[in-house]
């Protein structure tokens, strides 16, 4: 489910605000298999690959979260992320994402729901 559809107009605001908003080309991989959780990203235009050991396992488009996982789990990436397109993002880090999750619940909430969403397919 994408995360902006519980949202807002206010709130989705909100989360861009406290991201950085990013072009990224197509073929750039922004988060890579067995790397820290030090960043999530917010699709707002484009697709991506989600790869586990080079098959891929999932596509992501606009208003889905990448990264989030293993900042929810505290654990290393278990995927890695592939641009299929130029994409448009917004990027967050872990401090804001804890931010956003206490000032916007239904955005902590639709993080929470997607990283759960994934345990056992990423």
């Amino acid at each position: 489910m994408p995360v902006f559809d519980s949202l807002t107009p206010a709130e989705i605001a909100t989360v861009k605000a406290a991201g950085t908003l990013l072009p990224l080309p197509a073929g750039w991989s922004p988060i890579n298999e067995r790397t820290g959780a030090d960043k999530a990203y917010v699709i707002l235009e484009g697709e991506v690959s989600v790869r586990r050991d080079g098959r891929e396992i999932a596509t992501l488009g606009p208003g889905d979260i990448m990264g989030e996982m293993a900042i929810v789990n505290h654990t290393l990436r278990t995927a890695t992320i592939v641009a299929l397109t130029r994409l448009k993002v917004v990027h967050l880090t872990p401090e804001a994402i804890t931010d956003l999750s206490a000032r916007v619940p239904a955005f902590g909430e639709a993080v929470r729901e997607a990283a759960a969403s994934r345990v056992g397919t990423e």
